[in-house]
């Protein structure tokens, strides 16, 4: 129970590597408030957690992420629920595959707002209340991409790579605070957009995988574990790939 007692809210938590890192935490003990786009999928998420056994120790919320009044209600409507906030994961996020040459601007900075802006919003809503606690912990949901970049959608990579810089940033400025602040890089990974992609397009993906296979998202999700228990008490301001040592 490598969280015991500890309480996280965890973005785009209602499916995929989201889903994944909330139902780890549970298992380890954590309390967790699920934050999903949608009242009915933040529903169906934990109907689904229901079924699967876990009746206590977790609630569904859905703010919207670039609104910072209402990131900071979800979070102290969190606070209220199981008494603090240990453990924040800004897992939210949308991919692009736009060219360059297709692109529109509001496209763009759509992308930013959600996968940068909103991870910025919720970090700092969630650092005054660990800094009023005496410290926590916060992990962010970066990508592969945000090292080797990606031959389309450059908004997704940029949007990765600033995630990696805020990470590292937060890191040095909160470790006074007692706030630890990383991220984890995902390589390919079975969510539901790649479980529906066809055997020509999957094989090729493999193939430049040296562990043969892509990821599952429990495999990211241990890696969120670790790095919210104390076993990770001296690590922040690191970028954790998770990939499989992919490097396309």
């Amino acid at each position: 129970m490598l969280l015991q007692g500890k309480v996280a809210a965890v973005t785009g938590g209602t499916r995929g590597i989201g889903y994944a890192i909330v139902k780890r935490f549970l298992e380890e003990g954590a309390k967790v408030a699920l934050f999903g786009s949608r009242q009915e999928t933040v529903d169906q998420a934990i109907a689904k957690l229901k079924e699967e056994g876990f009746t206590e120790n977790v609630i569904g919320l859905c703010p919207s992420l670039t609104d910072a009044d209402a990131v900071k209600e979800a979070l102290d409507k969190t606070v209220a629920e199981f008494g603090k906030l240990d453990i924040l994961v800004n897992n939210a996020g949308v991919s692009a595959r736009e060219s360059i040459y297709d692109y529109k601007v509001e496209d763009f900075e759509k992308t930013v707002d959600l996968n940068l802006n909103s991870v910025f919003i919720c970090c700092q809503a969630a650092a005054r209340i660990m800094k009023q606690q005496g410290g926590g912990n916060i992990i962010n949901t970066s990508s592969m991409v945000s090292i080797y970049g990606q031959p389309s959608g450059s908004a997704y990579p940029a949007s990765k790579f600033a995630v990696n810089g805020l990470t590292k940033s937060l890191a040095r400025e909160l470790g006074k605070d007692n706030i630890r602040v990383n991220a984890v890089a995902p390589g390919v990974t079975r969510t539901d957009m790649v479980a529906v992609l066809p055997e020509s397009v999957i094989k090729p993906l493999i193939a430049t995988i040296p562990l043969g296979r892509v990821g599952e998202p429990e495999d990211v999700a241990n890696a969120f574990v670790f790095l919210a228990s104390d076993m990770a008490s001296y690590v922040t301001g690191e970028i954790l790939s998770v990939d499989g040592a992919a490097r396309s």
